[in-house]
């Protein structure tokens, strides 16, 4: 890949990991599920393993709310390998801080987030 494949890659990747955090896209479980490879996992900032099912109770549940949307800042992406990217950011989320780490995939239908992590953080 060259320079600007890659960086057309990760944004295209950041692009996705920002919208799947926007409350619209977060309360219907049919968009989540677009940004979602069926493989997914996610670990999340308590410790839980979630899987693409699992996520969508916590997503519909208004986990993000519109008056308030997720916070962040420091995001940063790297082409791992052709269709590969891995995203690093911080996230705040009413006052609950998290590192967040997310492997993107390119597939057939667009990017599609494969694994995400998240690691609390001190406020």
């Amino acid at each position: 890949m060259t320079d600007d494949e890659d960086q057309r890659a990760v944004q295209a990747a950041i692009d996705a990991e920002l919208r799947l955090l926007e409350p619209e896209v977060r309360a219907r479980p049919d968009l989540v599920l677009e940004l979602l490879d069926p493989g997914f996992t996610e670990v999340g900032v308590s410790g839980r393993r979630w899987d693409a099912t699992s996520i969508l109770t916590v997503t519909s549940g208004g986990s993000v709310s519109p008056e308030s949307p997720v916070e962040v800042t420091e995001m940063s992406g790297t082409v791992l390998a052709p269709g590969i990217v891995h995203l690093t950011y911080s996230a705040d989320n009413q006052g609950r801080r998290a590192w967040r780490s997310s492997l993107w995939r390119l597939t057939e239908t667009g990017w599609r987030m494969y694994y995400h992590q998240g690691t609390p953080t001190a406020p």
